[in-house]
This record gives structure tokens, C-alpha cells and sequence, in this order.
């Protein structure tokens, strides 16, 4: 939470002001659609007289809006923005980089799923230097109902959720020697893939997959940022 400090003391235009600007916008979400001058100064920390001057200077570039009730709302400008962000995102130039981290450090082979209908694509796909490996291959149709990453498309929620979703494990499900633990990755409008660790059963005992799954949660949290889902530390979201 930011800590306001006395109107006489702000630098009009300096960094302050930026910050204190984009802290009233952080504080809209889902279920905080519409907030009054008191939510968002308690949201906030920040004085209401501060607050009241800058949503000036939002309303102006049509970022904030002030109903006639004096309840405060996003403007149209933040989803401009958003579309904009969306159409220069290249969804392979922010998974692949994950994909080879979970590669190096984990030793086996990473996947990222997308589901198509009542089956899984797997667009995306980095293998391990190891002999003995699994064998999927990017363009690959997959079923739903076997397999880590079939699970987490098929049962993940829609939106991400207010505590970070555990890894799904499978063994011998889709192959009798093949394993896998997989989790779900977000965006801003919602579920978008499944990130995957697979291989030999005889490499996912209970020890390495637990390592795995702290691996997993980390990069699924840090590519769902990056995809513009939002994390609320205070929440524990992703």
C-alpha cells in the first residue's frame, strides 16, 4: 500500500504523481468494478483531496470515469491500451523461453497445451538432451481425459483463481512408462494453456516431482504475469 504524504509536499509531473496515479487505476478488479472516493482512498492509502486531483487528469485522458453518484469507474482508454498490448503479444515468444527453463532445470522434457475442443494440442515443445525420453511432437492431438496436462484443461477454472492451483500428476495414464505433472497458465482473459514436465515414470518419484512442482508453479505465475493476468500479492493471485 502506498503512503500518501501531505499535498504540499507532491512535485506536480514527477514520479510520485505517476505512481499515486497508477496505484487509483490498480485498485479496480473484478467484484471492484464501481468504487466510491472512500474505497478507493482506503485501497490506496492515499489522501482524498490527492485522489480527487488526479482522477482529473484521468478522466481527461479517459482512463478513469466519475458517475454522476460520485462513484469512480475505469474509462474507455485502459482497454484500448489492453487491445493493443494483446495484438503485439506473441504468445511462442513468451512461452518458449519457459519451456527451456524448465528444460534446463528440471532435465526433462516441457510442453505447453492448448485445448482445442474435446482434445489438447501441444503448440509448443522443448525437449530433453537425455536418451531416454517421451516422445510428443509439437502439432500433436492429444486426448483430454489422460494425462496431466489433459486434466488441467479439462478441470482448471475458466479464471484464475484466488490461490495459486496445485500441479496435476499423472503416471501410466497416456503410456505405461511416460509421467507427467502439469499446470495451468493464465492470461488476462482467462485460461490459455498448460504448461507440462513429462518423461520416464522412473524419474518422476515422489521426491523430484515436489521439486518439479515448486519449478512449475513458479514459471506458470511469472508467464501468466507476463500474458497480462494480474497478481495481487495481498491475494496471492495469479
Amino acid at each position: 500500500m502506498l503512503h500518501d504524504r501531505p499535498d504540499e509536499n507532491l512535485m506536480p509531473g514527477g514520479v510520485d504523481a505517476v505512481d499515486r496515479a497508477l496505484a487509483i487505476l490498480a485498485s479496480f478488479d473484478v467484484g471492484r468494478e464501481r468504487q466510491s472516493l472512500a474505497q478507493v482512498a482506503a485501497r490506496t492509502g492515499l489522501y482524498k483531496s490527492t485522489i480527487l486531483r488526479l482522477a482529473r487528469s484521468l478522466e481527461q485522458g479517459g482512463y478513469l470515469r466519475r458517475e454522476a453518484d460520485g462513484t469512480f469507474m475505469l474509462g474507455p482508454q485502459p482497454l484500448h491500451l489492453a487491445a493493443i498490448y494483446k495484438r503485439g503479444l506473441r504468445l511462442e515468444d513468451q512461452v518458449r523461453p519457459v519451456l527451456r527453463t524448465l528444460v534446463a532445470r528440471s532435465g526433462e522434457s516441457a510442453s505447453f497445451f492448448r485445448r482445442d475442443g474435446d482434445r489438447r494440442l501441444c503448440l509448443y515443445r522443448e525437449e530433453t538432451q537425455r536418451a531416454i525420453r517421451d516422445h510428443i511432437m509439437e502439432g500433436d492431438i492429444l486426448p483430454l481425459d489422460v494425462g496431466a496436462a489433459g486434466h488441467v484443461l479439462a478441470n482448471a477454472p475458466t479464471l484464475a483463481p484466488a490461490e495459486p492451483t496445485p500441479p496435476v500428476v499423472s503416471r501410466g495414464e497416456r503410456d505405461a512408462e511416460t509421467a507427467a505433472i502439469a499446470i495451468p497458465v493464465y492470461d488476462m482473459g482467462g485460461l490459455v494453456g498448460a504448461l507440462a514436465l513429462s518423461g520416464p515414470c522412473a524419474r518422476f518419484d515422489e521426491e523430484r516431482t515436489n521439486v518439479m512442482a515448486t519449478l512449475l508453479i513458479e514459471q506458470a505465475q511469472a508467464l501468466s504475469a507476463r500474458l497480462g493476468c494480474r497478481i495481487h500479492r495481498e491475494r496471492g493471485e495469479i
